[in-house]
């Protein structure tokens, strides 16, 4: 059974009853600046819910997909990091993830990927996050076919059967959920499946991005006795230390690496390393530096390189002289959408998250990508709710 999308709604929500047209910024070719778009609404089969998108946020890899540096169908709306409101429940479609009843309005956030549930790393390895034919809201479901709207870059999103939605709880507003965007769930499964820091541990951060601030944030939780942050740029660094996060904070633009290694060792008892060290930076040549940051029978977490940039120098010498323990992450699961979501509230407490996000307007997606390339904001969240586009051309 539908339910009807006039019931009760919060006040996050942009306005109830049937949109004439929906409103979306897409990438219809690789190198161009995104164009405005309308999509006719559409309703929800079973399982399937449409949202309302009141936050989208600006990722590095939209940057990367807008380049071309990654082989997506084309045209695609993008953003895969967006929170929203419930404006229709598909037939069968009653709670959330979690069990709790769902209804039109609810505040809520969504995974970004569907894995399959079958391959071979789903169903044997238990490991979704590499599951190889996964699908991706902003990524690779082209606008081009029905459900058309299947990015968070517009004014409603259509969440495919087997999406993992969860009503937004208690002290987790969406600009504190969607400042962390896809870093938040990304670090969770890196620091809670992979690998966490032990209470009292020294721990290195590479790169003060939104992954490399959200790790940061994660093994403070975990309880991380001091946090070494290496980053940059500056406005970055004063960033963290205006919002507590991180002990130590070093500037790879302002200093050569064996400065920041002397800096980072001066830091560790007796000058042995880092018990832990996390790459957060996308930048390869940063592994081999981050080798030399940890100490002997350390842990080194390598999270930030989801996008191919092409292959560094390292020397295997040192993971076998110091018995290091090297892991990758990859994406995250269901699992870590759920837990990160439940983290906010704590993560709240500690950190202002909100303070880290620059609203822009819906249209305004080109300059929000523009800022963030440049360096002018560290988190820029689109708004579709707040009144579209000014130029929008037919779709469809």
């Amino acid at each position: 059974m539908t339910t009807s999308p006039t019931s009760a709604r919060s006040p996050l929500d942009p306005g109830p009853g049937p949109a004439e047209h929906v409103n979306a910024m897409q990438l219809s070719r690789f190198g161009a600046a995104l164009e405005a778009v309308r999509y006719e609404p559409v309703a929800p089969e079973a399982g399937a819910i449409v949202a309302d998108v009141t936050h989208a946020g600006v990722c590095g890899t939209d940057m990367h997909l807008q380049q071309g540096r990654m082989q997506i169908p084309l045209p695609v709306i993008l953003g895969h990091e967006s929170v929203g409101v419930v404006r229709e429940l598909g037939a069968g479609v009653t709670v959330d993830a979690l069990g709790q009843p769902l209804q039109p309005g609810d505040a809520i956030s969504w995974m970004s990927n569907i894995p399959c549930g079958t391959c071979f790393f789903c169903a044997q390895e238990k490991q979704p996050s590499l599951c190889e034919t996964r699908k991706v809201y902003g990524i690779n479901q082209s606008s081009g076919v029905w459900p058309h709207l299947s990015g968070g870059w517009a004014e409603q999103i259509y969440l495919q059967p087997g999406s993992t939605v969860v009503k937004l709880p208690a002290g987790a507003t969406p600009d504190a959920v969607i400042a962390l965007g896809c870093a938040g769930p990304t670090a969770t499964h890196a620091l809670h499946t992979m690998a966490s820091p032990k209470e009292g541990d020294v721990v290195v951060v590479q790169g003060s991005g939104p992954v490399g601030l959200a790790s940061a944030m994660l093994a403070k939780l975990a309880g991380a006795a001091r946090i070494i942050l290496v980053g940059g740029p500056e406005s970055r660094l004063e960033t963290a230390r205006r919002l507590g996060i991180g002990d130590v904070h070093i500037d790879v633009f302002g200093t050569e690496p064996q400065e920041r290694l002397a800096q980072v060792l001066a830091e560790t008892e007796g000058g042995r390393g880092a018990d832990f060290v996390i790459e957060a930076t996308g930048v390869p040549s940063a592994v081999a530096e981050g080798i030399d940051f940890a100490r002997r029978g350390a842990t080194y977490l390598v999270v930030g390189q989801y996008t191919d940039h092409g292959p560094t120098m390292i020397n295997p010498h040192y993971i076998t002289k110091k018995q290091l323990r090297m892991l990758g992450s990859w994406a995250f699961s269901a699992a870590d959408q759920l837990e990160y979501v439940r983290a906010v509230p704590a993560l709240s407490e500690l950190f202002d998250l909100p303070s880290l996000i620059t609203h822009y307007p819906l249209d305004e997606a080109n300059r929000a990508l523009e800022d963030m390339r440049e360096g002018r904001t560290l988190k820029p969240v689109l708004l579709p709710g707040a009144g579209g586009t000014t130029s929008a051309t037919a779709a469809r």
